[in-house]
């Protein structure tokens, strides 16, 4: 119900059901995607984060002597663009989801600016596309910007399209059950609408022939998984890929890293692309075209979590918690007291799995 495009993708293209992360958070998980290694601070801070959480590679300690993917691209003479990743928006922060999703609604334009710390990025990154920033842009917002700017791509001579686009959709982290946001659910929706708008989009323009959409989490943070924490979803989407099969071969963010290089015609970074396991069991010889169609969202989008003063017990409590100061930006709070303020969002009073969880404790546990 809440998830109809990530569902329809899996199943006319490939589910992949052994694609595992190679780091524990967004920290490092953001570095394992970008750049197919991380670096010893990383490995030294794991936990501690005593300089800085970089998720979205503010800190220079971070940065892979080997450079990222764009970095790779770049040199050998491929054309980048970054659509909100290793970025921040700068905006009017009187502003909260309900004013910035009426103005997208209403057709206005909602100003704001992008920025990273790389310099590079700076070069190459979209200052329309909103970057990540508190979850108070719609993803459904940034699609339809992309997909804006995909015809307009079309609409010139020959083939101006950016050979590698960095793509970031943030809002299936949820602000859990904090009052000014939407609920959880309909964020995930929103998330979901927005990828499958974006296939959609590409499916029907005149690049299809020539595309391939890697869909992957940066990390499975906290991850819940009978199989093992780090494994994740992930899909490849092309026309050379609509093998409506699931795929159990073995594979990493490094994996998807040396695909698209070697796609791309680009040598490896580092030893860990240069060892991964190239996806090739997710393609075939002969092309099916046919264009994607998109699920439209079963959730509505402005579906807004209770106000505090309706809200008692659990509810309340949760609620609460969700309006600590370190939820008020992305993988900053505590997963796992996160974890349980979404159990209850979506499963009410159903007892929380402690058993296989960590120590949080609720009022019910209390």
């Amino acid at each position: 119900e809440i998830t109809p495009n990530a569902h329809k993708l899996a199943e006319e293209f490939i589910l992949l059901d052994n694609f595992h992360v190679s780091g524990k958070c967004s920290a490092e998980g953001h570095q394992w995607t970008d750049a197919s290694i991380v670096t010893d601070y990383i490995e030294k801070n794991m936990r501690a984060w005593f300089r800085s959480y970089p998720h979205v590679q503010t800190d220079a300690l971070v940065y892979a002597p080997t450079g990222f993917l764009w970095d790779n691209a770049l040199k050998h003479g491929r054309s980048v663009k970054i659509y909100g990743e290793a970025s921040l928006p700068d905006l009017n922060d009187t502003l909260d989801w309900t004013d910035i999703y009426k103005l997208y609604k209403s057709g206005q334009k909602v100003e704001f600016t992008n920025h990273s710390t790389i310099e590079q990025v700076n070069s190459i990154l979209s200052q329309t596309y909103p970057s990540v920033g508190d979850l108070i842009f719609p993803d459904i917002m940034r699609a339809d910007i992309l997909i804006k700017e995909l015809h307009e791509y079309e609409a010139m001579a020959g083939d101006k399209l950016p050979e590698l686009m960095m793509i970031a959709l943030p809002n299936d982290h949820t602000a859990g059950m904090r009052p000014s946001s939407p609920s959880p659910r309909a964020m995930i929706a929103d998330n979901d609408y927005a990828l499958g708008k974006i296939v959609e989009g590409f499916s029907k323009s005149r690049f299809w022939a020539n595309t391939v959409i890697f869909v992957v989490e940066d990390d499975s943070q906290n991850g819940v998984d009978h199989v093992s924490s780090y494994r994740t979803v992930a899909l490849v989407i092309s026309p050379y890929s609509r093998l409506k099969s699931t795929i159990h071969t073995f594979y990493t963010q490094p994996s998807m890293v040396r695909t698209i290089e070697q796609i791309l015609g680009l040598p490896p970074m580092n030893i860990q692309d240069a060892i991964a396991n190239p996806m090739t069991t997710c393609f075939k010889s002969k092309p099916d075209k046919t264009p994607y169609i998109a699920v439209p969202n079963n959730i509505p989008l402005n579906e807004m979590n209770n106000p505090l003063l309706s809200l008692n017990g659990n509810a309340r409590y949760f609620a609460e918690k969700s309006m600590l100061p370190e939820f008020d930006g992305i993988d900053r709070g505590d997963d796992e007291l996160l974890n349980r303020i979404l159990w209850f969002a979506a499963k009410g009073d159903t007892p929380y799995p402690s058993d296989y969880m960590g120590t949080e404790r609720d009022e019910d546990d209390e």
